[in-house]
């Protein structure tokens, strides 16, 4: 087993290599991984057979064990992914400005990878392929940290990419992946300024913010979702119902579910309990501020904590607000700059709303499940960048690259 600085090095290493590929040979390679990872399903699953049954052993609850899980399905989905990133364009190499200067000189502004990137995350490995196969085709070396809770469906998944793209004709430490899963790992991987160029971490707010508060690597922030919908005096009540239980309960546990409910005063009264009826199907807790205790008899009282919370569970915080400028307020304080909603027929609200709330995303009449890289036709996405320095909403190719400056002279001298 190698040392993170070991790694590094060696991504470094390839990523020079890799950045002088053609989009043919990274092409190649990414159609080589996407027909490894169908051909070593029954592998895959096995492996990950091992990391579920030590999150059950270990108290992980249902909605990190649904991340955790790996099927047929969700292997073709992978794999599908891949395969849509070979189709799209490739970023590097792109000039998107210069020009000639009256003395001569010829500038050109293109595009270049960014060199290596590494990865942090937690219990969801199929981020182990949708990172390592997005910064690949942007020219990019990658180095993957995954939590200890997919260790092996990480590991498995990493090796089947690594002979890939070796049996391709590129160095297989374009992806390298650390098997040490200690918290001495990330810290020494943030420290790593000498190999590493920029690092993303993926997950909660935990380990974002850990990182970002302790990475001497520049970071790209992403990922923590307190995601909200605001249900407006002027909303269609079924329409937001079932924007709501989307948003809510089609997957709890990723960062682009909704996490706190707040509806207008002058609707609350028909359009909770009938919110309420529909997330009742699926065993959501409610957990209300004491208007909408008052509306739906015998939920949870919310808590000052409730507000702002990443639940990634089927758990939800409600509030009655008296105006939108309120809802704005709220999300602004509360939220985590991912991605907001508001259901409205209104179209000055609508555009107050959208142009006020501070995120990545915001909806009008549509759920914040929305906010994918696939869903944005990105394919597969690195994350969700919830800053606004350099990428901001999902990262997709585009957002893993640099720039650099291209100039030819003749003899030109200051």
């Amino acid at each position: 087993m190698f040392t993170v600085e070991q790694l590094g090095a060696k991504a470094k290493k390839a990523s020079q290599i890799l950045a002088c590929a053609s989009t043919k040979e990274k092409d190649k390679a990414l159609s080589a991984i996407a027909d490894a990872l169908i051909e070593n399903t029954d592998a895959i699953i096995e492996k990950n057979k091992i990391d579920l049954e030590n999150g059950k052993k270990n108290g992980l609850s249902s909605a990190l064990l649904d991340r955790l899980l790996l099927d047929k399905g969700r292997i073709e989905g992978i794999a599908q992914a891949v395969r849509e990133i070979v189709s799209l364009p490739d970023p590097v190499g792109k000039v998107i400005g210069g020009g000639t200067r009256p003395n001569g000189l010829q500038i050109v502004k293109k595009t270049v990878p960014l060199g290596v990137i590494a990865i942090i995350y937690e219990a969801r490995p199929n981020v182990t392929a949708d990172a390592a196969t997005l910064c690949f085709k942007a020219g990019n070396a990658v180095v993957l940290r995954g939590g200890k809770e997919a260790i092996n469906s990480n590991k498995i998944i990493s090796d089947i990419m690594r002979q890939a793209v070796e049996k391709s004709g590129l160095p297989a430490d374009c992806i390298c992946f650390v098997e040490d899963t200690t918290r001495e790992s990330s810290t020494e991987l943030m420290q790593l300024t000498d190999y590493i160029d920029v690092l993303i971490p993926r997950g909660g707010a935990g380990l974002i913010k850990a990182v970002v508060n302790n990475s001497k690597v520049p970071v790209i922030e992403t990922g923590a979702g307190t995601c909200h919908t605001f249900v407006d005096e002027y909303a269609d009540i079924d329409m937001a119902t079932e924007i709501v239980f989307n948003a809510k309960t089609s997957r709890p546990s990723v960062c682009n579910a909704c996490e706190c409910l707040l509806v207008h005063k002058s609707i609350a009264e028909k359009a909770l309990p009938k919110i309420k009826e529909k997330l009742d199907t699926k065993n959501v807790e409610m957990r209300g501020d004491e208007k909408t205790c008052e509306i739906l008899k015998n939920i949870s009282k919310a808590t000052d904590e409730d507000w702002g919370k990443e639940y990634g569970d089927y758990i939800i915080a409600v509030k009655v607000v008296n105006s939108i400028d309120e809802a704005i307020e709220h999300i602004n304080k509360y939220g985590t700059g991912h991605s907001e909603c508001i259901v409205s027929n209104n179209y000055e609200n609508v555009n107050k709303f959208q142009l006020q709330v501070d995120a990545a995303a915001v909806y009008a009449n549509a759920s914040t499940r929305f906010t994918d890289g696939g869903e944005f036709g990105f394919a597969a996405e690195i994350g969700i960048s919830t800053q606004k320095l350099h990428a901001r909403g999902p990262l997709g190719l585009p957002e893993l690259t640099s720039t650099k400056y291209i100039i030819n002279g003749n003899g030109q001298i200051r």
